[in-house]
């Protein structure tokens, strides 16, 4: 080593020096009399002494692999594949005839406006969230001169979109309802029993689809439903059932209701579509206000998601409709005791932007117009994907795909032709059939189309 070379490393030896006595001079005056004895010597010549644990490795050694969860697993399956050719019909998001994801034009607007407001501030929010924000969502659900706002008696929290709206909702139930079975219906969304089941409450099943008729099974719903203990909990698609696309008629929409409310099974509706299911706002609430309309109790999660594209933002909210206005209340305070120590408070800016848009009759109104050019965009794919089918003689009906409504359509196909489909043609969906309507174009149909052919002849 040369000379230069030695003392660059001298002075760094006595820096380090300088730095560790200064460290056992602070811990020495912080010690009780009795430790202030510590020396620069015994602290350097000191090892950190190993957990016993640490000899037999880690103390997580026996967590097992978990699988991917069946829905977002495929989006991991098609981004491995290679190939130019894939498609991934799997995800719930909307896309473009392009293929790419959309921001609305609205949403960069009620963006840019809050960038522009110097008042803009980014403090918590309160535990229910952004009061404005709850205010105008119930209202868009439940209908402006809705008597259950008129009176009070809706509490309403913001939420972390769907999902955490239900979480909250399934654990406030646990808590202070007096019964814990909760009616899901087969199929659904794959992850509303886990989040149920996470919250406390114990899933059970009513029949919904029919794979023979591809449609409702509404004889075997009400059956099912009949049989529920009273006061049970059931939870209701709103709309654009997922996966399968399949929604009850306005006349049999009232037939549950009659049957829910004779039998005090108390409603937990899941609304992720409004406006994105027919294109219609009220249409897609319709369901939800029949309910609300006959003075009985509820709840209703609700998210942004889809109608207003803001996947990431993670925006929602729970409502809960009350007997009276002491009663919601109530019910809110208690809800605050089950959000505080789950996530503490929501997050502001995605809240910021629905409440920019809903209290704006400018930007609403485009909001409106932009929901339904994304909903009459999948409507289009529906009629487009059966049109190219019936002339390719596929066999089968196929009629379901134009009759389904919403995001996804529960195609009918089996895990092996699904399979197969993976393989031969690089398109991706969950290994139940169901495809996201919204990943299709003009471009990749006739690939969807020819995979469909080739894996119900072959197959």
């Amino acid at each position: 080593m040369d000379e230069a070379n030695m003392r660059v490393d001298r002075t760094s030896k006595s820096d380090s020096e300088r730095r560790l006595s200064t460290l056992v001079r602070h811990l020495g005056a912080s010690c009780s009399p009795s430790h202030t004895s510590i020396s620069t010597e015994r602290f350097e010549n000191s090892k950190i002494s190993l957990s016993p644990m640490a000899a037999f490795g880690s103390v997580f050694a026996n967590v097992v692999q978990a699988p991917e969860d069946p829905i977002l697993g495929v989006t991991v399956a098609y981004n491995k594949d290679p190939s130019p050719l894939k498609v991934n019909l799997g995800v719930g998001a909307y896309r473009t005839e392009e293929g790419k994801p959309l921001v609305l034009n609205v949403v960069k607007k009620a963006e840019q406006s809050l960038i522009n407001d110097p008042s803009r501030f980014k403090e918590y929010l309160p535990i229910t969230g952004l009061a404005e924000f709850n205010k105008l969502s119930a209202k868009l659900i439940f209908g402006a001169d809705s008597p259950a706002i008129q009176e009070n008696r809706v509490a309403t929290v913001q939420c972390l979109s769907g999902t955490g709206s239900l979480r909250v909702g399934g654990e406030f139930l646990a808590k202070h309802y007096h019964e814990r079975s909760i009616y899901i219906p087969v199929p659904t969304w794959g992850n509303h029993p886990k989040v149920f089941m996470m919250a406390g409450l114990k899933p059970m099943s009513y029949r919904y689809y029919d794979p023979s008729t591809r449609g409702l099974d509404f004889q075997g719903l009400v059956e099912d439903l009949n049989a529920a203990p009273e006061g049970s909990i059931v939870l209701l698609h709103a709309c654009a059932h997922n996966p399968t696309g399949v929604d009850p008629t306005p006349e049999q929409w009232e037939q549950i209701r009659q049957l829910l409310r004779s039998r005090s099974l108390l409603p937990f509706f899941d609304s992720a579509y409004q406006g994105f299911a027919s294109g219609s706002l009220d249409k897609d609430a319709h369901s939800v206000r029949l309910f609300v309309a006959d003075g009985g109790e509820l709840l209703m999660a609700q998210s942004y998601a889809k109608n207003m594209g803001l996947y990431g933002e993670r925006v929602g909210a729970l409502s809960i409709v009350c007997k009276s206005a002491d009663v919601a209340g109530k019910v809110e305070s208690q809800l605050k005791l089950v959000i505080r120590p789950m996530y503490s408070n929501p997050p502001l800016h995605g809240a910021s932007i629905v409440a920019t848009i809903l209290r704006s009759p400018e930007l609403y109104h485009e909001w409106t117009v932009e929901l339904k050019a994304m909903a009459d965009r999948i409507i289009s794919m529906r009629q487009e994907l059966f049109n190219a089918l019936q002339a390719k003689g596929t066999p089968g009906d196929w009629s379901h795909i134009i009759k389904q409504i919403g995001m996804f359509t529960f195609t009918g196909l089996n895990k092996e032709q699904v399979a197969f489909m993976t393989r031969e043609y690089h398109i991706y969906m969950t290994s139940d059939g169901r495809i996201s309507m919204a990943g299709l174009n003009s471009k990749n149909l006739p690939q969807l189309a020819d995979a469909i052919h080739a894996a119900v002849t072959t197959m």
